[in-house]
């Protein structure tokens, strides 16, 4: 599924309408169908439209319910200010004698909102750009207090449809329709708060009309990830699907290594050794007897280290290594050395922020996987600076550092060197919670191994994290969920092979 930025819809719309021969009012009665059908379990509605193409959805939207014989009002926040196609279907409902109601009607306003079963809210759509003003602050504030259900058509009224970010104010929805693609903000926060149920409705626009404007952006599917799952051989055996060298670690800290080695091996790795410190080396033999282990001392064997990593087909850096100032250095001989891919997590995130150019000068790939406050300390901005619009932060640090880049959270996105971008839509809130980012990266450099690629090995790791969490919390509850109700339930989802 693809996901488009406001300016890219207002194309892909020209494009159907300019090279296919579709109407653009086509597209608009389609889009009110596809409205229509989510709520036909309703009998009274009011239907706020505000000017545009937005109001014009919600003029089709109440005409095709009034000749359902439902009880509907429309309510109009911009008096009789349409043209083109949102005024053909004005002019529709005015040859039908149907009445309108002003929104600054406040008292009337309400009282219906409370009388009606459901709200559709035409209001900005994704044309709302910075503060509500008055008096659309207004209605949408009396839409979030007195109405019953809420539907919302495209986007919540009030949110950014690029960035996500809420104008002061939005519509707090309990199902939003969006069409042909899905928008860039609604699938980022605080936007995701507020939509309710997202679906994306094919309003009849052509594939290659969506292709011919060239979208970057994609979310991952079953479907996509069934595709591209590496293949196992009969005639096989454990070299051929890679070796992992996990090097972190710390007194205290042993699980991590332990969750990272374990979430490999459920991704199909073949072998997996720990390099750790001497002083936790039984306990991690203990705890993770399918893995072998390397005791050494990270201050000093920075050379051994070097000598044996490039025997293995990935490096997993930083996984409960600590912040000693030694870590940096041993990254970057790491990072200067390797020939094979490199990911870097947790710990090792932060020594990297300390001289984040390092990772320009790795030979192979390399994938980093940040949350929110780790991007904010590689950028040395602020988490919000982050949040503001996670898409194009992630982009243009990837476009600096020439990398793979996971930006965790909900939803993470996952940026490849090309400038592809993917949104993942699986996992929940019970997957905040210690040592889960471990295991999503034990499952990155498990498919890195099996030489999946940087981009494939993220895109694959990051959406069965995700379904393995949401197994996990279905199985219990995500209150309870913890890192090893994720790694136990990754056998559960992984794709079968035909």
């Amino acid at each position: 599924m693809k996901v488009c930025y406001a300016e890219q819809m207002r194309n892909i719309d020209r494009i159907a309408a300019e090279k296919f021969g579709i109407p653009s009012v086509v597209l608009m009665e389609n889009a009110a169908a596809a409205c229509v059908e989510k709520i036909t379990r309703f009998d009274s509605f009011v239907i706020v439209c505000g000017k545009g193409n937005n109001g014009g959805d919600g003029l089709a939207i109440a005409r095709r319910l009034i000749n359902m014989h439902k009880r509907v009002e429309i309510y109009l926040a911009c008096g009789n200010e349409y043209s083109g196609d949102a005024l053909i279907n004005y002019n529709i409902l005015m040859n039908m004698g149907i009445n309108f109601c002003d929104v600054s009607d406040f008292d009337a306003f309400s009282m219906d909102l409370k009388n009606s079963e459901c709200t559709v809210d035409a209001l900005l759509g994704t044309g709302a750009n910075g503060t509500v003003r008055a008096p659309l602050d207004k209605v949408i504030r009396m839409i979030n207090e007195f109405s019953g259900y809420v539907l919302s058509v495209d986007v919540p009224s009030g949110i950014n449809s690029d960035t996500g970010e809420i104008g002061g104010c939005c519509v707090n929805a309990d199902e939003t329709v969006t069409f042909a693609v899905y928008k860039a903000g609604l699938l980022l926060y605080p936007a995701a708060d507020f939509t309710g149920k997202l679906t994306v409705a094919d309003i009849s626009i052509p594939d290659k009309a969506v292709e011919c404007e060239k979208i970057y952006i994609d979310t991952l599917t079953d479907e996509y990830i069934k595709n591209i799952m590496p293949k196992r051989k009969n005639n096989s055996q454990k070299g051929d699907y890679g070796k992992v060298l996990v090097i972190g670690g710390s007194v205290g800290m042993a699980g991590a290594v332990c969750l990272a080695c374990e979430a490999a091996f459920k991704v199909g790795a073949g072998m997996v050794t720990a390099c750790i410190p001497h002083e936790i080396n039984d306990v991690v033999q203990a705890k993770c007897t399918i893995a072998m282990t390397i005791p050494v001392n990270f201050e000093h064997d920075g050379d051994k280290i070097i000598e044996i990593m490039n025997s293995f087909d990935t490096i997993l850096f930083g996984n409960g290594m600590g912040r000693a100032e030694f870590t940096a250095g041993l990254l970057e001989k790491v990072i200067s050395e390797a020939e094979v891919p490199v990911i870097i997590d947790a710990d090792g995130l932060f020594a990297l922020a300390k001289k984040t150019y390092i990772a320009e000068e790795c030979k192979s790939e390399i994938i980093l996987t940040p949350h929110s406050m780790e991007m904010a300390r590689l950028l040395g901005c602020t988490v919000g600076d982050v949040e503001k619009n996670r898409f194009s932060v992630s982009k243009n640090f990837v476009f600096s550092h020439r990398l793979t880049l996971v930006l965790k959270g909900n939803h993470s996105i996952i940026t490849s060197p090309d400038g592809h971008q993917s949104i993942n839509m699986t996992g929940n809130s019970g997957m905040a919670t210690a040592g889960s980012g471990d295991v999503l990266a034990g499952m990155t450099a498990g498919f890195a191994a099996r030489g999946m690629g940087g981009k494939k090995s993220a895109e694959l790791a990051v959406y069965l994290h995700g379904k393995a969490g949401d197994y996990a919390a279905e199985m219990n509850t995500a209150d309870s969920m913890t890192a090893v109700d994720i790694l136990d339930s990754i056998h559960h989802i992984l794709p079968v092979e035909n």
